[in-house]
């Protein structure tokens, strides 16, 4: 692992709304592994966002009372410093040679975005997955800065079932003979590798019991049979194909690489050698915390102990467990569920 430091890294974000007089409305979202600073469509972008229904006027995060800025995380691909990036110093992409990124680092260069604004003290930090774990690292390094945290479906550390999806994904991908050793260029990237982590982390990101309503054993057509016989039989074969499909192209390898393993090493009890003394450390005087029961990647117990640890007489803490049958993804699928609780969270703080 290369450990050192990035020169000047670049932080791609968006903004919705206005910021006030005060500067104090502002709402910091951090996102999961994969999306960009697209959280929702704007005058210069109207393409939908991966969080359209959440972020807008008249949505859960109102953008007639809220300034919104989302962050591309530091060591993605849509804007901000990444391994794919150029490396001033030697002129070439920094591939491998990228520093070790931890979800703190993410955390620190979402707030230089902040601080850049001449934004002070934020109104609400909100993250989800991966996103969570950067809203609470934010917490805890810059405790006074967020008066509220949202953190949903998320974990103050990961366990092992987690790490162990992810370093399987992280080994199919390296395993394709086109990742070059990180080496691969734009013409010849590991497709096959992104193709197939792709299908394994939708197996966690979704819920068995979503797969038996939604599937069944229900059968693909003859036109969609391929020639080899053992390709594809059953629809959702056919449905983790096409997500597949869909991503292969859009996110670079190094990049998965790089975030994945940062959500690995992620651990509140780093910050003080407690998760106890971590959670005492968030700066959050309220704080909502969302889980979701078929959630496997993020199991509800781990929401579960965010809220409990976060309940210390000093904060106040909501804690919603959501029965969805989408799994991880609920928070960008179940939006019947979300938006309520969004929307009561964040119409409180509006109205007082």
């Amino acid at each position: 692992m290369v450990h050192g430091n990035l020169q000047a890294p670049e932080i791609a974000y968006e903004t919705w709304g206005t910021l006030n007089a005060q500067k104090d409305n502002a709402i910091l979202i951090f996102t999961g592994l994969s999306p960009s600073a697209h959280a929702a469509s704007s005058q210069a972008d109207p393409s939908s966002g991966w969080w359209e229904p959440v972020i807008g006027y008249d949505k859960p995060i109102d953008t007639e009372h809220y300034f919104v800025i989302c962050i591309n995380s530091l060591g993605s691909c849509f804007g901000s410093t990444g391994p794919s990036s150029i490396d001033p110093e030697t002129g070439k992409p920094y591939r491998l040679t990228f520093p070790v990124l931890t979800v703190e680092d993410i955390a620190i260069a979402g707030q230089r975005v902040v601080s850049a604004l001449g934004i002070e003290r934020l109104h609400t930090v909100v993250g989800a997955s991966m996103g969570g774990m950067t809203s609470l690292a934010h917490s805890v390094l810059f405790p006074g800065l967020a008066r509220n945290l949202v953190c949903i479906s998320s974990a103050a550390r990961s366990l092992p079932f987690a790490i162990a999806i992810r370093s399987v994904q992280r080994e199919i991908i390296r395993s394709d003979p086109a990742w070059a050793n990180g080496n691969y260029d734009a013409e010849r990237e590991p497709f096959v590798g992104m193709r197939l982590a792709r299908k394994l982390g939708m197996l966690s990101y979704r819920s068995p019991e979503e797969f038996i309503t939604r599937f069944g054993r229900e059968r693909i057509s003859e036109e969609k049979k391929l020639h080899d016989p053992f390709t594809m039989d059953f629809e959702v074969e056919s449905y983790l194909e096409a997500h597949a499909s869909k991503f292969v192209g859009t996110f670079d390898a190094n990049s998965y690489l790089y975030l994945s393993r940062a959500m690995d090493l992620f651990d509140l009890a780093d910050h003080g050698g407690s998760l106890k003394e971590g959670f005492r450390r968030c700066g959050a005087e309220r704080a909502l915390i969302i889980g979701v029961e078929t959630d496997i990647l993020f199991p509800v117990y781990q929401q579960k102990e965010i809220a409990d640890g976060l309940t210390d007489g000093c904060r106040d803490v909501i804690w919603h467990s959501l029965d969805s049958l989408q799994g991880h993804d609920a928070f960008l699928a179940d939006m019947d569920q979300f938006r309520p609780i969004l929307c009561d969270f964040f119409r409180y703080e509006t109205d007082n």
